[in-house]
C-alpha cells in the first residue's frame, strides 16, 4: 500500500469528498484505510449489564485506499506517490514536487 499510518490524506470520492484527515489504521489485506473524522458511521451498542442502557456510538469506518490521496508535507498538495531507491532504501516520493514523503 502506498498509504501508511500517520499520513495526512484527502478524500477524493464519497460523502466526505474534499475533507482531510490523518490515517489511524491501515488494512492492507483488504486495501482499506481508517481516517480520523472521515467516513463516520453510527454503531448501535447493546447494553452489557442489567440496568445499563444501550447507546449509539459514532466511529470512523474503513474505506478503500483508492478513494484517498496523500497530501505531500513538502508542497501541501494532494499527490500521487512514486518510489525511488536512495542509499539502498526504497522511499516514497511526491510526483508533483519530487520531495521525499
Amino acid at each position: 500500500m502506498r498509504i501508511k499510518k500517520g499520513d495526512l490524506v484527502k478524500k477524493i470520492a464519497g460523502k466526505d469528498k474534499g475533507k482531510q484527515g490523518k490515517v489511524v489504521r491501515t488494512v492492507p489485506s483488504e486495501g482499506k484505510i481508517v481516517v480520523e473524522k472521515l467516513n463516520i458511521v453510527t454503531k448501535h451498542q447493546k447494553s452489557r449489564r442489567e440496568g445499563q442502557r444501550g447507546q449509539r456510538v459514532e466511529i470512523a469506518a474503513p474505506f478503500d485506499a483508492s478513494n484517498a490521496m496523500i497530501i505531500c508535507p513538502g508542497c501541501g498538495k494532494a499527490t500521487r506517490v512514486s518510489y525511488q531507491t536512495t542509499n539502498g532504501k526504497k522511499v516514497r516520493v511526491c510526483k508533483k514536487c519530487g520531495k521525499e514523503i
